[in-house]
């Protein structure tokens, strides 16, 4: 969600707000009363969300899930974008598009709290999400908030606000859905969220809208008081085409994976559809999401997510990418494109865009993959390529370990490099083949590859800025960036350096860390791993801090001395 905490100028950012550890006791205390609450969405006791009389043209609702106007289901994988805030980084769709995205979720103001986005612009916006064959969620900004924030506006200021835009939203049913308002009530009293909610809801109707609409839950958009769980059969009913679906959104609340699978297997249990609609990975002074297993279970379920954010916010912490640049992703975006679950991984772009009929053929199986540029943490793996009846979308890379197999890579091309190995260890390789349908091939044979002892690192070809991004009262966030100076690939590493203050490292993403003492000693996450010459690659932190709070003086890679920036 992340509000501007003014009115924003180019470079100025947003942040997202996030729930006290107080707020997260509550909602643990909250989940275990909506077992008991009456229609709170328990799996084997709620009742089926009823299948609508009529059905939008485009982008529809059936059986509880979002599908596209040929009746092919379209699970949303993407990322939001702040658009009102940044409006001349629109060309941040096509970047978007070339990681995989296969939806984007637009931030838009109604004039309520920020200049409100014209016609025009909103047009090309839809213009531009078409171009890039992107499904484009549209969403209204000002609401964020409302009854605790009182800068924030209303539900029914936002229906207003569509109805306004009708000229250049009609007709676009295949291509955007309309998010009425984003995270439309605070904490207080989140029970005053469910008849405005409905009353947007009917206005839009009556006034001729066919799209699909998305509503957003209280508390933020966390629902930590079960409020649009418990709700949700009757708003969705209150919809008279049907073509609801339900918005999560998942930051410090949903901190672990029982919380998270239970959530949202209570709606998939009763039919009524729901997305991730925003969702966040780092973890900060209030806690640490489970995005791992937010983005496993919405694969395991067949439901959409889309992470915050591309860029632009005021704690860079959640930027997929470092000032706008596709090219320097930060340790968040690797892990939502490239990560297990990734975008890379499980996007499939919607077939309105292919103008072709359902494809159910699957690609032939790829030959077997040959193991080249072995290192201690890394293997490249090569294969002949697979044929299909319309094209091939990409390819995964498996490690088979007896009966099970674990996704380790995706790539688009018929090679790839695997990293976060472990040192002189075996390990087994497969790959699978898939098309834009979501056709998976049979898995190819498998190559054996043992990885190499020690490390790549050259001495000396490394530089290290080590910066704080916040602190508070006995706590502070770090980030550390590696970069390569070398001319060659640096394939796994080990970072190594020692605080001056008694500083303590309470959590970190992008690495995992050793201390003790003062030292510390951090190895990578398997998309830190490799970094190419002249690239670099970001590890972040919270840690505590008793008062003077300064920088390492030195740093280490693999043993070599690094440069201090």
């Amino acid at each position: 969600m992340l509000l501007p905490t003014a009115s924003p100028t180019p470079g100025a950012a947003v942040r997202r707000t996030r729930k006290s550890p107080l707020s997260n006791l509550l909602a643990r205390l909250a989940a275990l009363v909506g077992l008991v609450v009456l229609g709170a969405l328990c799996p084997g006791t709620a009742q089926a969300a009823q299948e609508p009389a009529t059905q939008a043209t485009g982008l529809h609702i059936s059986d509880g899930r979002l599908v596209e106007g040929n009746g092919n289901d379209f699970v949303m994988r993407g990322v939001n974008h702040a658009h009102t805030w940044y409006p001349n980084e629109l060309g941040s769709l096509a970047a978007i598009k070339a990681q995989g995205a296969n939806t984007v979720r637009v931030v838009l103001a109604d004039g309520h709290r920020w200049t409100a986005n014209s016609a025009s612009d909103v047009a090309n916006v839809v213009t531009q999400c078409k171009a890039n064959k992107l499904i484009c969620v549209l969403e209204v900004h000002d609401t964020t908030g409302y009854g605790e924030d009182s800068a924030a506006g209303t539900l029914d200021q936002a229906a207003d606000y569509w109805i306004g835009l009708k000229s250049v939203l009609a007709g676009q049913e295949d291509y955007i859905v309309i998010n009425i308002g984003n995270e439309p009530w605070g904490n207080t009293d989140p029970a005053g969220w469910t008849a405005p909610t409905i009353a947007a809801i009917k206005k839009l109707r009556n006034a001729g809208f066919e799209h699909t609409i998305m509503v957003d839950a209280p508390n933020w958009g966390q629902d930590w008081q079960q409020v649009m769980r418990t709700n949700a059969q009757s708003v969705y009913d209150a919809d008279t085409t049907g073509n609801l679906i339900f918005s999560i959104h998942m930051y410090s609340v949903f901190d672990t994976a029982a919380e998270i699978t239970d959530y949202l297997n209570a709606f998939v249990s009763a039919k009524l559809p729901i997305v991730i609609g925003e969702f966040g990975g780092p973890a900060d002074q209030w806690g640490d999401p489970d995005e791992d297993t937010m983005m496993a279970t919405a694969e395991q379920l067949d439901i959409g997510y889309l992470a915050w954010s591309w860029s632009g916010n005021t704690d860079p912490i959640l930027d997929l990418t470092i000032g706008f640049d596709p090219a320097r992703l930060s340790s968040w975006g690797e892990r939502i494109f490239h990560g297990a679950d990734g975008i890379a991984q499980t996007s499939r772009e919607a077939t309105v865009y292919a103008g072709t009929a359902e494809d159910t053929e699957a690609p032939t199986a790829p030959g077997t993959p040959a193991a080249s540029a072995v290192t201690d943490t890394s293997a490249t793996l090569t294969w002949a390529a697979s044929s299909d009846d319309v094209a091939v979308a990409g390819y995964d890379v498996v490690r088979v370990n007896g009966g099970t197999e674990t996704t380790v890579a995706s790539s688009a091309t018929t090679s790839v490099t695997v990293t976060g190995l472990e040192a002189g260890t075996a390990y087994s390789f497969a790959v699978y083949a898939r098309d834009a349908a979501g056709n998976r091939s049979a898995r190819s044979a498998a190559v054996g590859v043992t990885t190499d002892e020690g490390s790549t690192t050259p001495a000396g070809s490394c530089s290290v800025g080590y910066k704080v991004v916040g602190q508070w009262p006995g706590g502070f966030q770090g980030e550390i960036t590696i970069r390569n100076t070398g001319t060659a690939a640096i394939d796994g590493w080990t970072l190594g350096f020692a605080f001056a203050n008694g500083q303590t490292i309470t959590n970190m993403w992008g690495g995992t860390p050793k201390q003790t003492g003062a030292s510390v000693s951090v190895t990578p996450a398997s998309y830190t791993s490799t970094i190419a010459p002249g690239s670099t690659v970001t590890v972040g932190f919270t840690g505590n801090q008793s008062g003077t709070n300064a920088a390492p003086a030195a740093f280490t890679l693999s043993g070599a001395a690094c440069a201090a920036v």
